[in-house]
């Protein structure tokens, strides 16, 4: 049983499982009734997105440090109550099934989805690889 860290859109993996949107806004132009059949995702769990201000921050990002900013806001946020035992929460499911998070980003390095993935290994997550 792991968590795999995907790109929402991607096409889904031979054997992939239940496939969760860790993002703040669901795809634009895209009917809700057609989310997973166009490989965005199954359900939707903004829980542990980067809020709207910190999400503003990544998309203006260009420099090392504006990067860094963003990494650090999100971590931040994620560490208040809510966030954290929603990470806990997939963290522990990752013991019993099978499931996708993902995010809307191109390139993983300068996406939350990064961050979120340390931050559920450390909370013990077992991790997909690839």
């Amino acid at each position: 049983m792991a968590i795999r860290v995907v790109r929402l859109g991607s096409a889904r993996a031979q054997g992939e499982a239940l496939r969760i949107g860790t993002v703040r806004r669901p795809p634009r132009g895209v009917p809700k009734s057609e989310f997973a059949a166009r490989n965005f995702y199954d359900v939707w769990f903004p829980n542990v997105a980067p809020s709207l201000p910190t999400m503003k921050i990544a998309l203006a990002a260009k420099t090392p440090a504006q990067w860094a900013r963003f990494f650090r806001l999100y971590r931040a946020e994620m560490a208040k109550p809510d966030a954290a035992h929603a990470i806990a929460l997939l963290a522990a499911m990752s013991h019993h099934t099978d499931f996708s998070i993902g995010c809307y980003c191109e390139d993983e390095k300068h996406c939350h989805r990064a961050a979120l993935k340390e931050l559920l290994a450390a909370q013990g997550a077992a991790i997909a690889d690839g």
